[in-house]
Order: structure tokens, then sequence, then C-alpha cells
């Protein structure tokens, strides 16, 4: 098991590597587009920390709390879509039946698959959320081991939701318009102080939209240094992830072939 997940690192390190050599051929427009989300991302932590200056504390929550927030869910959502850029297009290329030439590929289909893309944008979100949590928390090496290992659970929260959500292409068509809302919601609901919702809504972020497992668990995992809350957001990853990659291989058994030909040098 070990072994196998080891070579599977070095799957996706050797898949990073070809991609973001590929983005360097353009390198105007790589860097470009990386300094257009860290901008981008910097409004909103603008707009937070004016309205911590009126309103200093929010259900005791602080600016540093927020500021968490949006580096967690930046960091975790631009290092999974930097690394696995085909999840944001995974509905669309089952709905067009695109997935023709990545059976040709050894080992196991969905890796190869969201590891054939790179999207480019999302290393601006990746840098912005470590850079905006050493700049403004100012952790000590505890707290910023805890972020990094969190961040890393939220990557592959990030995954797994992008699998789950593009999957439902072999059950009811075309979901691309479907995965993109649902997208936006969970990345709306990651940036908002979990502490502002309660009730049936705190449950969704749980369940439906697992929102909680970046804006919440993780917070206070970090506040706290707290071994159990970062468990449990660990196994939130995990079990999206789960349900996302049976959902995908049960809907395989559907999947209709586009008879696309197409060669990959």
């Amino acid at each position: 098991m070990i072994k196998r997940f080891a070579n599977y690192l070095g799957l996706a390190a050797a898949y990073t590597r070809l991609n973001l050599g590929a983005q360097l051929e353009y390198r105007g427009a790589f860097v470009s587009q990386v300094a257009a989300m860290i901008l981008n991302d910097s409004v909103w932590v603008v707009f937070w920390v004016l309205f911590f200056t009126r309103f200093p504390v929010l259900r005791g929550w602080n600016v540093a709390d927020v500021i968490t927030v949006w580096a967690m869910a930046a960091a975790g959502f631009g290092l999974a879509h930097a690394i696995y850029g085909n999840v944001l297009a995974l509905a669309t290329l089952i709905a067009q039946g695109q997935l023709d030439v990545w059976m040709l590929y050894p080992r196991a289909l969905l890796p190869h698959l969201l590891l054939g893309r790179m999207n480019a944008s999302s290393w601006g979100d990746a840098l912005f959320g470590y850079g905006v949590y050493l700049a403004f928390v100012r952790p000590d090496l505890a707290h910023f081991a805890m972020f990094v290992a969190l961040t890393l659970a939220v990557t592959l929260l990030f995954v797994g939701f992008g699998v789950l959500t593009g999957s439902l292409s072999f059950f009811v068509g075309n979901a691309a318009g479907l995965a993109d809302q649902w997208r936006f919601a969970m990345i709306t609901f990651s940036t908002y102080p979990a502490v502002l919702f309660e009730g049936a809504i705190k449950l969704l972020l749980y369940t439906l939209v697992p929102a909680g497992f970046v804006s919440y668990l993780p917070v206070q995992a970090l506040r706290e240094l707290s071994p159990g809350y970062a468990l449990l957001t660990l196994l939130g990853a995990l079990g999206i992830t789960a349900a996302g990659v049976a959902l995908f291989y049960l809907g395989l058994r559907r999947y209709e072939s586009g008879n696309l030909m197409e060669m990959r040098g």
C-alpha cells in the first residue's frame, strides 16, 4: 500500500512538472494569470480587514481567523486545481465522450485524467493562501506546520468534491452547469466565517456543500492547535473523496464513447 501510494505521488509530481513546463512556454501569460488571481483574492481580504476594523469581534472570531479562512480556502483550492486541473472540466469531458484517450493509459483511469491538465491561475490562489497567512497571521513553526498539513487535506477535499459533482454527467447528461454552480457555492461558503450560519444551513455545510471542512474545523484546529479538529478535517476530506471516486467508477459503467481519435506526445 505504501509503495503504491509513493508511486502515485511520483506520477503526480511528473505530471505537475510537465504541465508547469508547458505553461511556462508562455511565461508572460502564465505570470499575468497568477498575478490577476492574487489581486482578486487580495481585494476580498481588504474588505474583511476593513470590516473588522469597524467590528473587531464577530461571534468570537477576529480578523486573524477570517484571514486564516481565506488562506486555507485559497491554498487548498489553488493546489487542487493547479495540480488536478482537469477536475474543473470533468463534467464536460464525460458528457462529450472524451474519456477514451485516458483509458489507454496504464494504472487507474481517474488519476491520469485529473492530472492531465493544469489550471494556471490556481497557482495564484495557492501562493496567495500561503503568503497571506505568513504575512498577516505570523504563525510560529507548530501553527505553520499544521496549516500546511490542513491545506493538503483541504486540497483533497476540493478534488474529491470536484470529482463527485463532475461525475453527475454520467447520470444526468451534461452536468457542467450544475457542477459549476455547486463549486461556486462551495467556494462562497468556504470563504465566509462559519459562525455566521446556524441550524439547517450549518448541517448543509457538512453534507451537500461541505464547506465546514474548510471554514470551521481547520480554523478551530489552528486556534487551539488541536489534533482532534485536524483529524476531523482529514476524515471529512477522505469521506468526500471516497464518495467522489465511488460515484465516478459507478458512472463509468454507463459511459458512452465519443469515438474521438487524438494523439498525445
